[in-house]
């Protein structure tokens, strides 16, 4: 698919009491490892290996009406702005994460060309039929309080080899919106501890 805008910037458009008030209500949850598909191949020690590898933080979910309120219309406003014009209905629910020093996200998209099934759904019966069109990242950590975390977007053409990539430094309050097949990375937290956000909507398959 051809796009004239990898991803959207929205800059500082979120208050530090909210961004604050979020990363204290994250912290109170339970963490635990963050996890991605493709390793179950694997028995469970190398399984943790190559996990740490492609991805190393801790996350939680959340589904707080607070917070969706405030993210939910800069969805709508990128999707607009940007051109993308994406059918979208639902959310899933929020992912708090937490990268601690030497924690990152190797190269990866989150959508995938099939859509939900009753497995990968879970319980949320409401996804099935559905795939990730949307993913917005919200940076809630001022960037006096870590170094390294940049998230980065490969934009290249398919055909070319050489990655064209985009740092962004995120200032605390300012989000990102792009298409979920967007490849992106976290690169490593090398001081201090970077806290996000991330949400991912919904709708039809492309197809």
């Amino acid at each position: 698919m051809i796009i004239k805008y990898s991803y959207f910037y929205f800059k500082q458009v979120l208050s530090k009491k909210f961004c604050n008030d979020v990363i204290k209500h994250g912290t109170e949850q339970n963490l635990h490892r963050a996890v991605t598909g493709g390793l179950n191949n694997l028995n469970e020690k190398e399984k943790e290996k190559t996990l740490k590898k492609i991805r190393d933080s801790f996350v939680c979910w959340l589904g707080d009406w607070w917070i969706y309120r405030h993210l939910h219309p800069y969805f709508a406003e990128a999707n607009k702005l940007a051109g993308w014009n994406f059918q979208y209905e639902i959310c899933e629910p929020i992912q708090f994460t937490k990268y601690g020093k030497n924690q990152h996200y190797a190269w990866h998209r989150d959508g995938w060309e099939e859509s939900y099934n009753e497995q990968t759904a879970g319980n949320l019966v409401n996804h099935i039929g559905k795939i990730r069109k949307l993913s917005m990242v919200c940076q809630l950590s001022d960037p006096s309080e870590y170094k390294g975390g940049e998230l980065e977007f490969d934009y290249s053409e398919p055909d070319n080899k050489k990655r064209n990539i985009c740092s962004e430094i995120i200032n605390q309050g300012s989000l990102v919106v792009f298409p979920s097949f967007v490849y992106h990375r976290v690169r490593p937290v090398t001081e201090g501890t970077r806290y996000s956000l991330v949400i991912w909507n919904l709708g039809n398959s492309f197809i």
